[in-house]
């Protein structure tokens, strides 16, 4: 008898929600305390996607008898990247326009300040902040934060993918 081999998609899914739910409640927390603009601490996040990457694949590999290809593991995690930069994107949307709407507008001012203490000038500062609005809508937070982290996603999968990897033999 055939046994039925586990769906990349429906376990990614499933990884990629619980860890995004993680990672909006970290955000959250960073947020209300007012620690989501320190970059170091903000980082940290990536760490719970890294979780998520792995502790997907090892699920997957753990139902399908021990074994997943290295392509599995790019699309488990390429899946449960994008899902954890949609819900982040999503839920930080939400965040700034609806519970801290001068959030943005302390993120730009910050920005405005380390623009002066590298020496650029009031038209490049200028410039770079038009530039900046123009990425503050709803399509823009939420579509940028799912392709920024699935890049970061995708490269971490790579790595992740190698070091997990157990395909199943030609001939079986």
């Amino acid at each position: 008898m055939i046994e039925k081999e586990p769906s990349v998609g429906s376990v990614a899914l499933k990884w990629g929600f619980i860890f995004a739910l993680i990672g909006v409640i970290f955000t959250l927390v960073l947020m209300v305390s007012g620690l989501a603009e320190n970059r170091w601490i903000s980082s940290l996040a990536y760490l719970i996607l890294i979780g998520g990457i792995a502790v997907a694949m090892k699920n997957f590999k753990a139902e399908n008898h021990g074994f997943i290809s290295y392509g599995q593991g790019l699309g488990i995690g390429a899946i449960v990247s994008v899902i954890y930069g949609l819900l982040s994107g999503t839920f930080s949307w939400l965040y700034m326009e609806f519970v801290d709407p001068e959030y943005m507008n302390r993120i730009m001012e910050k920005q405005r300040v380390e623009m002066l203490q590298q020496g650029m000038t009031d038209e490049q500062i200028d410039a770079g902040m038009a530039i900046a609005e123009n990425f503050q809508g709803p399509v823009a937070i939420i579509l940028g934060s799912a392709v920024v982290t699935l890049i970061i996603g995708f490269i971490l999968s790579l790595i992740i993918s190698a070091i997990m990897k157990n395909s199943r033999p030609e001939f079986e």
